[in-house]
């Protein structure tokens, strides 16, 4: 049998008669703001990004982005320093995110759905003086100044660098984000920045599972994740770099579009953005209209992109940040007539630490199999191990246990201490997967999701699949909530919403029959609730822990659970 330490996803790295390189080592140590400035001087003239009917050239972004790093030195920004934005998909995250970096500041993006809470927490947290926030931010993180240590506030509107550009609007207690570009010089601090220490990035993640923890990633981590993502693509290298554009319909502030973008400017890619990701029909619409050669979405949205009868398209899809159900992936193959290609990666990775060659390399034609339903397998000079749930000890091929990854990629560690959240180096993701012998890995579940049924663990990201094999289902989530008949034990409960043409004809009798068909007894849902909506996190994710948390206060409040 084949062992972990015998890495059997390096007999992999190929795609047909390419073979793919099994390290990349060693990555240049620079900054990731060095990325934009490389790609300018080559494609000065080549389009960035597309936004709302207007674009900007690389050569524009460059010299954006080093007037707003001008300005922000002259506001007191320094090598060391946070700066937070709360901006949509727009050509100003992506000023902001090299401009901010240029000044030796971090840059901490925070999403737009944020409440004060939220932003009072990570901003604080961080120690950000400076914000920079669209109109619509403006009166949460004025409301917060005074919780906070923010100096300075920086606004835009959602419209600048449209096609419609807007009048400058002056907010008293704010600086106008194209006024200070317009009277600064495009010329960026002179900075001495160690890539191997000093931060690019600080998100924050674990909002939907617990206190979110600032995620420490230096331009070497991020440089080496976005070099990392390229990799797979060297062999359609001379017809991709300047001359392919990509979809960008997820939060730029999420890590996940955030290493899409940063993936773009390196490759000279042309970005599409889209302001609002949940926005389907938009999308549908871009991606028919301008036929972009690759996409990047979550599981959510190919549900949707399936109801909303996209059609044959041959756009590359990428998904991660979520398990994609195999019933969605089959619906979208044959519709499009196109695979969807999983990876892997979470925020503390920096980037991914997986991906599926096989559906990759079934797009291009390079490889006759596919590895269907796998996130498939470690990127170069990633490590990994399965740690058993039950034992502590490696896991074998075959068995489940938690993935363990270790990389350049890695985070540092949450903020703000060096090493918090790893392990000898070693990053425990909390996500349940297995390994076949020929090195490509599979999802199970979440920890967290993973419900206790009178003793036997029953994964609800499988209860999930099998709800979304029956045709009336257009999302679906299971989760285990308590028994209280059982003390310590749980039963499942699913919520489901049903698409619009079966509403009001399949009963929860229907759902659970169907359940029992494919599931063991232990596993089937005791209950059905149907919703017209399902809750979602910020990044489009089916969100589990809110739908628990509301099951737990309802079952207290009618004296069912003590």
């Amino acid at each position: 049998m084949v062992t972990m330490a015998e890495k059997p996803w390096l007999k992999q790295y190929k795609m047909g008669p390419y073979k793919l390189p099994q390290t990349k080592e060693p990555y240049p140590r620079m900054t990731v703001h060095g990325i934009l400035d490389a790609t300018a001087d080559e494609f000065p003239d080549k389009a960035a990004c597309f936004y709302l009917g207007k674009e900007i050239l690389y050569g524009e972004l460059k010299l954006l982005s080093d007037r707003l790093a001008a300005a922000l030195a002259d506001l007191g920004v320094k090598k060391g320093d946070k700066v937070a934005t709360v901006l949509p998909n727009c050509p100003q995250f992506m000023i902001s995110d090299f401009g901010i970096m240029k000044t030796g500041a971090a840059h901490v993006p925070c999403s737009v759905m944020h409440k004060a809470a939220d932003l009072t927490y990570e901003i604080g947290e961080s120690g950000a003086e400076t914000v920079i926030c669209t109109e619509m931010s403006l009166e949460t993180v004025n409301s917060i100044k005074g919780k906070t240590r923010i100096k300075n506030i920086i606004v835009t509107s959602v419209m600048d660098y449209s096609s419609e550009e807007p009048a400058l609007e002056r907010l008293p207690g704010a600086y106008q984000f194209r006024d200070l570009i317009a009277s600064h010089e495009p010329k960026p601090p002179d900075v001495d920045i160690d890539p191997m220490k000093d931060l690019a990035a600080l998100p924050f993640t674990g909002g939907a599972t617990g206190i979110p923890k600032g995620v420490m990633l230096t331009h070497y981590n991020r440089v080496v994740a976005v070099m990392q993502m390229a990799w797979a693509y060297e062999p359609l290298k001379v017809g991709i770099r300047g001359k392919v554009s990509a979809m960008v319909p997820i939060p730029l502030f999420h890590a996940y579009g955030h290493l899409i973008m940063q993936f773009g400017v390196y490759w000279g890619l042309k970005g599409y953005l889209l302001p609002d990701p949940r926005d389907i029909d938009t999308l549908v619409q871009m991606l028919t209209k301008y036929r972009p050669f690759f996409c990047a979405c979550v599981p959510t949205q190919y549900s949707r992109l399936v109801a909303a009868g996209l059609g044959r398209i041959n756009t590359m899809f990428v998904s991660t940040t979520a398990a994609l159900a195999p019933e969605i992936a089959q619906k979208f193959r044959k519709e499009t007539g196109v695979p969807i290609t999983e990876a892997y990666g979470l925020t503390e990775t920096g980037g991914g630490t997986h991906l599926n060659l096989s559906s990759f390399s079934k797009i291009t034609g390079f490889m006759p199999f596919e590895k269907f339903g796998s996130i498939g397998i470690p990127v170069p000079d990633t490590d990994v191990k399965i740690i058993s749930l039950d034992t502590g000890e490696e896991a074998a091929p075959g068995q489940e246990g938690e993935l363990w990854v270790r990389g350049p990629q890695i985070m540092i560690g949450y903020w703000p201490e060096v090493g918090k959240g790893l392990v000898d180096g070693w990053l425990p993701t909390g996500d349940v997967v297995r390994m076949e012998e020929d090195g490509y890995f599979y999802i199970t579940d979440r920890i967290k999701d993973m419900a206790n049924i009178s003793g036997l663990k029953v994964y609800t990201r499988l209860v999930d699949d099998i709800l979304y094999e029956h045709p009336a289902v257009g999302d679906a989530i299971a989760i285990g909530i308590p028994d209280p008949e059982r003390p310590g034990s749980e039963r499942i409960k699913a919520f489901i919403r049903l698409k619009e043409e079966f509403r009001g004809k399949v009963t929860a009798e229907e759902i659970i029959a169907h359940c029992r068909e494919k599931l063991p007894a232990h596993a089937v849902p005791k209950f059905i609730e149907f919703r017209t909506e399902l809750p979602l996190t910020v990044t489009l994710k089916l969100f589990k822990r809110q739908l628990r948390e509301e099951e737990i206060a309802k079952m207290k409040a009618s004296g069912e659970l003590k």
